[in-house]
């Protein structure tokens, strides 16, 4: 039994060096297959069983081991919506089970993946080179929150993103100590300021009631110094150009405390007795130190119409400090910041992924919005996974049920490379040469062994 024991155990040796060899060929077959996950060879002894003194070498079969969470190296691409995953977990995806008029069905099973090169097809999915849909938890555009916790298949299509009606303005300004408006006169002191004495047909500097009517529009431009304009939208996304100024109405140089007044443009074509300008309705008073005292954190402004266009009531954030008072040489209000929070409805043009793992829609009206939250797999046994074609993975007893809190950090416009490599496979394809070499010397050693016996009958 000795000879033909080794002969059959050769054989064994060589079958199991074959099944190393097909493990080598694909990995430097996939070593640029993206996110490929290589498959080592496992050898295993089986010894016959026998008193210690008989136990033999034994025979030998050859097992995969699987390398599904050694991640491969991280290349930048120019993809938008190409993503890698730094660290563990697993895009959650579907693969089609038929198409019907060009548009997928699909049976509900989830599969998993870390092949991240993603595209949006024409029916708005994102597809990955292998044929896999991406899955995720769809956002609200308004605000960003997840509208569930299951994943679910994603399609963004190129619908319109409706309007938003400007309701807040966030504005900071330095105002110069001493305007020099176009009434000023250096030697003369008050000359700067804003005096309702001059000529004005009504009061303008009362806080809240005060207005500048179409015919003393010259004369209050002269007086008073821009304060910046911003595109402001009403409810069905029109743009209105809403235009402030700002009006010194009181000074330290003539005995009194510094004190302004910011007005907004109702309408720019006024004349007669049509209002042209509107007190925003709160007095700005600034101590010696030019901050504000007291402090005016915010205004609202109610039932704002510019041109006709109605905003309706529009609040104004100033922060802390966001209003002050300092010396300038221009004489000039300097804005720091002026924005609004409205814009006009738009459709939608591109997706891309961002560091955060979120699909970022960009509309035709510039604006940007987080559509959905990528999710990623985890498992407890990630090596339990059972490959199937184009880099998928599916669920197994082994492996466990995934939960969706992975610890991995999605990488927008990057791709995760084959963990293959090269030099450590043709490594190791020549020592499974020489092994299977060996094993054949052992078939030779046999057969000529068993020629001498026979030789021996002769």
């Amino acid at each position: 039994m000795g000879i033909f024991g080794a002969l059959t155990t050769a054989v064994g040796g060589m079958r199991a060096q074959s099944f190393a060899l097909e493990n080598i060929s694909g990995n430097i077959a996939n070593a640029q297959t993206t996110a490929f996950k290589r498959e080592d060879t496992s050898f295993v002894d089986l010894i016959p069983d026998d008193i210690p003194s008989k136990q033999l070498a034994g025979n030998v079969v050859a097992n995969s081991r699987s390398t599904n969470g050694v991640q491969g190296a991280v290349q930048s691409a120019s993809v938008a919506t190409y993503m890698a995953i730094n660290g563990d977990g697993f895009f959650v995806v579907e693969k089609p089970s038929n198409f019907v008029d060009n548009k997928p069905t699909f049976d509900g099973t989830d599969l998993y993946t870390r092949r991240g090169d993603f595209s949006t097809d024409s029916n708005g999915y994102l597809v990955n080179g292998a044929g896999y849909y991406l899955m995720g938890i769809p956002l609200d555009p308004t605000t960003g929150n997840p509208t569930g916790s299951v994943p679910t298949l994603l399609q963004f299509n190129s619908g319109f993103l409706p309007a938003q009606q400007t309701s807040q303005i966030q504005y900071q300004a330095n105002l110069a100590s001493y305007p020099l408006t176009a009434a000023h006169a250096t030697a003369t002191p008050g000359s700067e300021l804003l005096d309702p004495a001059s000529g004005f047909t009504a009061d303008p500097t009362v806080a809240g009631t005060g207005t500048v009517i179409g015919s003393d529009t010259s004369l209050f431009l002269n007086e008073t110094i821009s304060g910046g304009a911003v595109t402001a939208y009403d409810s069905s996304g029109n743009p209105v150009n809403l235009q402030f100024r700002w009006g010194k109405v009181d000074s330290t140089t003539v005995g009194g405390t510094d004190e302004w007044e910011l007005f907004y443009q109702t309408d720019s074509t006024a004349t007669g007795a049509t209002v042209a300008w509107q007190n925003a309705g709160v007095d700005f008073s600034f101590g010696a130190n030019g901050q504000m005292s007291p402090q005016v954190g915010s205004l609202s402004l109610s039932g704002v119409s510019v041109d006709g266009i109605t905003l309706g009531n529009v609040t104004m954030q100033f922060g802390s400090n966001g209003i002050t008072q300092f010396a300038d040489t221009n004489g000039s209000v300097q804005v720091n910041q002026l924005q609004q929070n409205g814009f006009p409805a738009g459709s939608l043009q591109t997706v891309s992924v961002n560091d955060k793992g979120r699909v970022v829609g960009t509309y035709s009206n510039s604006r940007t919005v987080d559509l959905a939250q990528i999710t990623l797999a985890n498992f407890a046994g990630v090596e339990g996974l059972k490959r199937i074609d184009g880099g998928a993975f599916v669920a197994t007893d082994e492996s466990g049920q995934p939960t969706f809190n992975g610890s991995g950090k999605i990488l927008g416009s990057s791709l995760e490379s084959s963990n293959t490599d090269i030099a450590d496979e043709f490594t190791k394809l020549i020592v499974t040469q020489q092994a299977y070499s060996a094993n054949t010397r052992v078939i030779t050693t046999s057969n000529q062994m068993m020629q001498d016996m026979l030789n021996m009958l002769r």
